[in-house]
This record gives C-alpha cells, structure tokens and sequence, in this order.
C-alpha cells in the first residue's frame, strides 16, 4: 500500500544527505572534538561548520549558538537558564497556555521555586492579545517566552512587534522564542524578529532527532545546568553529539538553498487540501488562518461528529498519516489544552486533527488526502447516527 505522510509537524524524513553526512561522522570522521591529534581537529572543523551554518540561518554570530539534545533542551535551558541567572532582577515570567508541554511544564516546575508566572490570553487561533501582554510586563518580568509557530494550528506570533513592546515596557526583560515550528518555515532574522533566545529542533525540518540549538544573543550570561568538562562554551558538557551536528547542520545548508520555494510549495498544497475540505465536507471549523498569517505547513481542522482519533486511524487503512495535536502530548489521557485556549467547544476538540506538510508531499496526495477525509467523515457521521 502506498504510504502518505501528513504529520510533519511531529517529525520529518532525514533528507538523504543528512543520512550521508551523519555516516561518515559514525565511520570516517568520528573523533572526538576535544581531541588534539588530526581526528580530533577533523571533528572540530565540522563541530564549527555545523554551528556556523545554523548562525548563518539566523543571522547570529557562531559563538551564539549552543547545540542540544532538541527543542525540549533548548526550551528548558533558556528558561531555566534565565530564571537562574537573572532572580535578582525579578521573578515574574509571562507565557500563554497554547504553549509546548516543553514550555508550560518548565513554567509550573519553576512556580514550586517561588517564581509567579502570568498566562495572556490568545485569540481563536492562539495569536497572543498584545494590549494584554504590555498591561502585563512589569518591572520584575525577567521573561516573556512564547511560541512562534503554534505547534497545532500553525498561527504566527508577530516576534517583531511583541519584541519591541516588551522592550519598551521593560527593556530588561528578555523575550525567548520557541521557534521549533517556526525555523526553516518562516524568515527568520535575530537582527529584527525581537527574541534574544530562539530555540530550534533538527528533526522537524528533515534533520535527525536528539539534536537542537538555542540561540542565546551575545552578553546574556546563563548559568550552566550540566557542568564537567566545559563543551559549549561551557553551557552544556558532555561530548558533542557530532554525527548529530553534522545531520543538522546538512539538514539547515539542504533546506537554506531550497527555502523560498519549498515553503511556498508547502502553501500551496496546504491552500489546496484546506479548499478541498471546506468545499465538500460541512460543519467543520478551520483552525489555522489564512494565508501568511499561518506557517505553510500545518492545517487544523475540527470535524463535528467525528473524534479526531477514529479518524487518524480511519485514514491509516488508506495508507495515510495525519495526527490529533501535539507528538509530545496525544498520547495523554489529558488533552494538551490548546483546543480549550482557543475556544472550541468539547466537540470541536474531539474531532480536531491536525495536517502537516513537508516539501516532498505532491499534489496528487493532497487530493487522495481530501478524498479520503470527504469519505471517512461521511462514514463516521452515518454510523454516529449525526
């Protein structure tokens, strides 16, 4: 049968030369970085390489880019990171609760060492109420950290404008971006988009798992939470996951070069699927916004009368895979709550799927895709008596 994979927000296929490049790191090149002799120094050269591709993708400085095991990492490190460091100044953290499990997690662990955190509210999409975010800076917010792709309705946070309103309000403040949807999907400049620290994961643009990096703007100083020998300039210790590395910074250079048209390609086919189904299926809501208000590659859509899980699995025996929300959270009993911060109702959250895109997806498999979703919603609904 043939496979279609519609769940590229949870992970993506590796393209072929990040495979390449990450074998030669296990088979030819695989000293330690650390190392003096000439294994050593070949490791060093792609350890720096790697980290001056993912700069240059921000346009950071090398030097600002500390390498992780994913975005789960690079979340935890930045906000544990300054809360840490910068107590002095305040204990007051600003996020929303459409955030990732990565983020909200970090948030209520932190509250249990005293630290107060404020969540703003979001509109039906999961974009954040920016006159409520400025009432909210105060004097000892060290933090604002939001997402800027939203993980299951593909909204864009305006990182630009809400960098400058915290500025202005508090120009201590630091603002960190969870940029994991975000990078390789939308531009991306530090120069201009207002965070100080973006963090970003390998294997959501067709890199490997178990690596990220966060991007921490020069003169930020955090305080280590794994120390021993000093790797990454002595923010996280441990040798380098160099065949890791080497597969991200491949993944960053692969895509970089192909960016402007594999985006639009993505919002193309994402256009096309989300006027198939509102053309031949009702009573369902979209939940991502139109055009460049979304990232290119994922589309949520609640179907009424349906749950979203039978359908995944509906759309399994056709050889297709989409997903219900969030990889980190779907498998939980408890839903990961951005369905109810958005407003829909019981229902709606139920029947909620999400579709995600990848460059390699085709016109044709968006099209068996709406064919199939226009057959099993029907189906579903008949025998639910609806």
């Amino acid at each position: 049968m043939r496979e279609i994979y519609f769940d590229n927000a949870a992970t993506t296929r590796p393209f072929e030369q990040v495979v390449q490049a990450m074998v030669r790191c296990l088979t030819e090149e695989y000293g330690n970085p650390s190392s003096l002799h000439r294994k050593g120094i070949q490791a060093e050269n792609i350890l720096k390489e790697s980290r001056k591709t993912v700069a240059e993708a921000l346009k950071a400085d090398p030097s600002e880019i500390l390498f992780t095991s994913g975005g789960t990492e690079a979340n935890n490190t930045a906000i544990r990171g300054i809360a840490r460091s910068y107590s002095n100044r305040g204990r007051h953290i600003i996020s929303t609760r459409a955030e990732h499990p990565s983020v909200q997690m970090t948030l209520e662990d932190l509250k249990k060492d005293g630290f107060e955190v404020s969540y703003i509210d979001v509109d039906c999409y999961g974009v954040v109420d920016l006159d409520k975010l400025a009432q909210a800076v105060q004097k000892d917010t060290i933090l604002v950290t939001l997402m800027a792709v939203n993980n299951e309705t593909g909204c864009i946070q305006p990182l630009e404008l809400i960098g400058k309103l915290v500025r202005e309000k508090n120009p201590l403040t630091f603002f960190h971006a969870d940029c994991i949807q975000a990078f390789m999907k939308i531009p991306l400049d530090v120069g201009k988009t207002g965070p100080q620290l973006i963090s970003i994961s390998a294997h959501k643009f067709h890199g490997p798992k178990g690596i990220g990096a966060l991007y921490c703007k020069k003169g930020i100083n955090l305080r280590p939470w794994q120390t021993g020998g000093g790797q990454e300039m002595g923010l996280r210790s441990g040798t380098e996951n160099l065949p890791g590395i080497a597969g991200m910074g491949k993944a960053v250079e692969v895509f970089s070069s192909h960016f402007s048209e594999y985006t639009a390609k993505m919002a193309e086919l994402k256009q096309r699927i989300r006027e198939g189904i509102e053309k031949s299926i009702d009573d369902i809501r979209i939940n991502t916004p139109e055009g460049d208000s979304g990232a290119p590659h994922i589309l949520s859509v609640s179907f009424r009368g349906v749950k979203g899980e039978v359908l995944l699995h509906a759309l399994e025996k056709h050889g297709i895979y989409i997903s219900t929300g969030s990889a980190c959270s779907s498998k939980q009993i408890k839903a990961a709550g951005v369905p109810e911060v958005i407003g829909l109702s019981k229902e709606e959250a139920e029947g909620t799927v999400r579709i995600s895109l990848c460059p390699f997806n085709s016109i044709d498999e968006a099209d068996i895709l709406v064919d199939a979703l226009v057959t099993e919603v029907g189906f579903l609904r008949r025998i639910s008596g609806r």
